[in-house]
């Protein structure tokens, strides 16, 4: 495959994922109709009062945690590159009465659809291994910044995308060094796929994410690293306590997310 072709490519498997991942149990979406909350304690602690602030959640997939942002009292909106998923959010902000707008694009061509300002950028759990080029990603973060707006980010550490398929070796660099392509039939979720399928994928180290902010602009204003998944979206993890789950071949030994808080200047 060219490289040129990973945005075709990986919006194929993630059309694919949101139909998959609509009915699967780790997404709970008859949970979320009941009034269950999306959103993680790690999140929940980093955003704080929301009330009457407008966010913007990058790659939103089909749109729980957006929707969850707005049942806190958030002005949001949604953007993702699956015309699949955003159709669901749109389902999904209908049946629960919110407000949330919805747009289908990827990141870099964000500007093109979407002119306004926001006061908080939000992205979490499993994003920018899908973007090849980290400082368009910090540029299109920042650009949609109010002046002392925030950027607020929860993923997955690098360290964990080293690990080879079954989680318990290292396999892959650190450091993004090119592009890696794997092939899918199951999903994060267990589910399979209607179709098996290949996608692109990048390693971004710790230094390329901060960097890229600080380039951006944005001055960092908090970084934390945990030893937990709140998913259990791996193999070879055991819950050892609600919601927190390790590696069974690690396990408190390494880190498995990072948190971080980017601020724009006020001028």
């Amino acid at each position: 495959m060219d490289q040129s072709d990973y945005l075709d490519t990986n919006q194929n498997v993630w059309n694919q994922r949101a139909t998959a991942h609509f009915t699967s149990e780790f997404y709970d979406v008859e949970g979320f109709l009941n009034g269950k909350t999306m959103l993680n304690e790690i999140e929940l602690e980093l955003l704080g009062d929301i009330q009457n602030k407008s966010i913007l959640h990058l790659q939103c997939h089909f749109g729980l945690d957006s929707l969850s942002l707005a049942r806190m009292g958030a002005n949001v909106t949604g953007v993702d590159f699956s015309d699949k998923a955003i159709q669901k959010a749109n389902e999904l902000n209908e049946i629960t009465g919110q407000n949330v707008y919805f747009i289908q694009s990827d990141i870099f061509s964000l500007p093109d659809h979407l002119d306004q300002k926001f006061d908080i950028v939000f992205a979490s759990y499993g994003t920018i291994g899908w973007l090849p080029d980290l400082k368009k990603w910090a540029a299109v973060i920042s650009f949609y910044l109010n002046p002392g707006g925030r950027f607020i980010f929860a993923e997955f550490h690098p360290f964990v995308h080293m690990l080879d398929d079954e989680y318990k070796k290292l396999e892959f660099s650190y450091f993004n060094t090119k592009a890696l392509i794997f092939d899918e039939e199951f999903t994060y979720t267990g589910n399979k796929l209607k179709e098996k399928h290949s996608y692109y994928w990048w390693n971004h180290s710790l230094e390329e994410v901060i960097n890229s902010l600080l380039i951006s602009g944005l001055s960092l204003s908090l970084f934390k690293e945990y030893d937990y998944s709140p998913f259990n979206c791996f193999p070879n993890l055991k819950e050892v306590s609600p919601g927190k789950f390790l590696f069974t071949s690690f396990d408190n030994k390494i880190p498995i997310l990072f948190s971080l808080v980017a601020e724009k200047p006020e001028k």
